[in-house]
């Protein structure tokens, strides 16, 4: 046992374990003292991420694999966003959630309503996406009459397309995209349409607009 150690071995021991219950009583005061508490009182950990800039004009467009579901459950096809913009004019919206009220009663019709003004400005390919899965994707867009209005909508499930501009929140469920819109010419930002002040900021009439 313990006490058959040689007494020098047993007094090494007990500094040693003296040491170890200082170090964690004063590293647990500044944690404990210097950090946010959860609602039980206990540190609350604060991870610290890095978050990319938000998109402005003169960005490109990034090289990221959106997927794009199919007809009666297909496979979802995979496109990578940058060879999607390369040498067209394309306008790209994002909403926090397909289905969701605010997108499917505002920002979404306003594109479907505007696609014949998109096209006579000499835009060549609208893009929906949110960061909901290919699957929820593609059946709103088929419910909602915005692929029949020649909309693709891409599923940014990852959240690679949003965390590249800038433009990631936080739910109680999975990162959302916030609500935006923009204008990209051979892979280009010209055009970028935040909904920091309003949400109609993004919506197809306001980006009009501005072409």
């Amino acid at each position: 046992g313990f006490s058959s150690l040689p007494k020098h071995t047993i007094m090494f021991c007990r500094s040693i374990l003296s040491c170890l219950l200082l170090v964690s009583s004063v590293s647990g005061f500044a944690f404990s003292s210097g950090m946010p508490r959860t609602s039980n009182g206990s540190p609350r950990t604060m991870l610290k991420m890095s978050a990319a800039e938000e998109v402005k004009v003169g960005d490109k467009i990034p090289s990221v694999t959106l997927m794009e579901g199919q007809a009666d459950y297909g496979s979802p096809v995979a496109v990578d966003l940058a060879e999607l913009a390369a040498g067209k004019k394309v306008a790209i919206f994002a909403v926090p959630g397909a289905f969701t009220p605010g997108c499917s009663k505002s920002h979404l019709p306003s594109f479907i309503t505007s696609m014949g003004d998109l096209k006579d400005k000499g835009v060549d390919v609208v893009i929906c996406t949110a960061t909901n899965d290919a699957y929820v994707m593609e059946a709103w867009g088929r419910t909602s009459g915005g692929a029949d209005a020649g909309i693709r909508f891409l599923a940014d499930s990852d959240a690679e397309l949003c965390k590249a501009f800038g433009l990631t929140m936080g739910s109680d469920t999975f990162t959302r995209s916030k609500r935006y819109s923009l204008i990209a010419e051979d892979g280009v930002v010209t055009h970028y349409f935040s909904s920091a002040k309003e949400s109609s900021d993004t919506w197809a009439p306001n980006v009009l607009s501005a072409l």
